[in-house]
């Protein structure tokens, strides 16, 4: 499937243009370079303001435990890279999994900068930079978060009963889960990609989305969010008796957290939504004031695991194209 004609080989992509030097190429070459830079100093300052909080959230807990907890959104964040490359993928030539990691992970940290519409428009230069065309960037990045919206309303509902007497608000799950799953629909969900391409002046998608592509992807995004929410529960009872009902918790409320940052885009990351809401959910369980310390040691968590996976990534993706160069 293709979104567009002008699908440039990977081997060639990194091939200078021709005019490169001109006066345009140069400047946004040099306006990518400063989005990175503004992106990395913004999750960088974040981590390095909170992190005397973070620690005294975490004296509490045993160092193997926060480990496990960190290794957990680890493996969280990368996961969510696959469940992108896996659409990216299925939209024209297949992506490495070097420079889909680069892409997408560098570009999360675009949600740190207000206004987390940088993370998208970061994602969609770093692709055209290695020969990605912008329409099929932008069709992958709307499918892939249309679909993790509805992986983070599934574990949502898991957790409602629970969530439910701590925030009666969260009812709305009830009617956003249904409407959710028939715009996943394959037929829908192309209906509603072909609709945001003709308002945008591109071409439609050649087929339908394969449901095997939307399945995939949905599962894979499930189990990232479980992982986060068990990052939580590591946290939550590091210093107790583990029990399941914080467990169903910490997975709900960290998945409907993360769709309330994302609604919530205009302050960095979704800043504060996701915090009082995984406060509030927890407080029952473990006490506000701990809940509240947990909840802010997971974000700052999750900026650094976001921090170092994207520079890994980012090592990785510029190795392979020196060793593709001397080929």
């Amino acid at each position: 499937m293709t979104v567009d004609s002008d699908v440039v080989p990977q081997e060639e992509a990194d091939k200078p243009p021709a005019g490169a030097t001109n006066w345009r190429t140069l400047a946004i070459t040099w306006l990518r370079r400063l989005l990175i830079a503004a992106v990395v100093a913004g999750a960088t300052y974040y981590v390095v303001t909170r992190w005397d909080e973070m620690w005294a959230a975490l004296s509490r807990v045993p160092w193997y435990m926060a480990a496990a907890s960190q290794l957990a959104v680890i493996i969280g964040v990368l996961l969510g890279a696959f469940s992108w490359r896996v659409v990216v993928n299925d939209l024209g030539a297949p992506v490495s999994k070097t420079r889909a990691g680069q892409i997408y992970l560098v570009s999360q940290l675009g949600k740190y900068v207000p206004g987390s519409v940088w993370a998208y428009v970061l994602q969609i230069e770093l692709g055209k930079k290695v020969g990605i065309p912008r329409a099929r960037m932008f069709v992958s990045s709307l499918v892939q978060v249309g679909v993790s919206v509805v992986a983070m309303l599934t574990l949502g509902m898991i957790a409602l009963p629970r969530m439910l007497d701590a925030n009666p608000r969260a009812t709305w799950l009830y009617a956003a889960l249904p409407v959710s799953l028939i715009v996943l629909h394959p037929k829908v969900l192309t209906w509603g990609v072909n609709l945001v391409l003709k308002v945008l002046r591109k071409r439609p998608l050649d087929h339908a989305l394969r449901l095997t592509t939307i399945a995939k992807t949905l599962g894979v995004s499930v189990l990232s969010y479980t992982l986060f929410g068990a990052h939580l529960w590591l946290l939550a009872t590091g210093d107790g008796t583990p029990h399941l009902d914080v467990l169903l918790i910490s997975v709900g409320a960290v998945a409907v957290g993360l769709v309330a940052g994302l609604l919530f885009f205009i302050v960095p990351s979704g800043a504060g939504a996701r915090d009082v809401l995984i406060a509030t959910a927890l407080a029952p369980a473990i006490g506000l004031d701990a809940a509240a310390a947990f909840a802010l040691a997971s974000r700052v968590m999750f900026t650094v695991a976001e921090l170092g996976s994207a520079g890994v990534a980012a090592l990785l993706a510029r190795r392979e194209q020196l060793v593709e160069a001397r080929s």
